[in-house]
């Protein structure tokens, strides 16, 4: 097979620059929305980069879990790999693409710790086996083999009082201040429609991108 050969033409949609609108939250919660009703898979995942303090990029999947107050959040370990560059360098990449509808949406801002109270509300509305999996897992560290993690996981199931099991420090959400938005929609010829939104102080400047 020759990789190289693999091409796709998009077809399916437009994006005119009076299409987005003033506010790219809104357009993106208008796109977002239209990707939950056409039943794309996985909707609200997205691509999280960060950056080390040597300045070493890395990605990983994650999932959206809110958008309000003009911030896209989301929750892991802060001791996670993606934690620790969070706490050294808080410039991050956001990217969501939904192939279905031939879009993709990019951000660019800075991310930092979401209230506790914030974090502590998601974490309990979470099925209990997740918040058993957040506590007894050592995100991103070196573990000898699986069965390790799965005895810990029996274990805390065996001796579980429900009440007990509250939302570790180590835990919680982040939210995302966007400085750059791109909406992307895929066309004919490589010609694809690119908008931008920069952020100037309080405003949004919006724009056309070459493809």
């Amino acid at each position: 097979m020759n990789i190289s050969e693999i091409r796709q033409d998009y077809i399916k949609n437009t994006l005119d620059i009076d299409q987005a609108g003033s506010d790219p939250l809104n357009f993106f919660n208008q796109w977002l929305g239209e990707a939950i009703r056409s039943e794309v898979l996985e909707p609200t995942t997205m691509s999280v980069s960060t950056v080390s303090s040597e300045g070493k990029p890395s990605s990983r999947m994650v999932l959206l879990k809110g958008t309000e107050s003009g911030r896209f959040v989301f929750f892991t370990n802060y001791n996670s790999h993606k934690g620790h560059n969070i706490r050294d360098n808080p410039n991050v990449a956001l990217l969501f693409f939904w192939p279905e509808l031939e879009r993709q949406v990019r951000i660019e801002g800075k991310a930092d710790k979401i209230a506790e109270h914030e974090s502590d509300i998601y974490f309990d509305s979470r099925p209990l086996q997740s918040r058993i999996g957040a506590i007894i897992s050592p995100q991103s560290s070196v573990i000898s083999n699986r069965q390790v993690l799965e005895e810990k996981f029996e274990t805390t199931v065996k001796n579980l009082i429900v009440s007990e099991i509250t939302r570790p420090g180590y835990w919680g959400g982040y939210a995302v201040i966007p400085e750059t938005v791109e909406f992307w929609q895929g066309r004919a010829s490589r010609l694809h429609d690119r908008i931008q939104f920069r952020r100037e102080g309080d405003n949004w400047i919006k724009e056309r991108l070459a493809p």
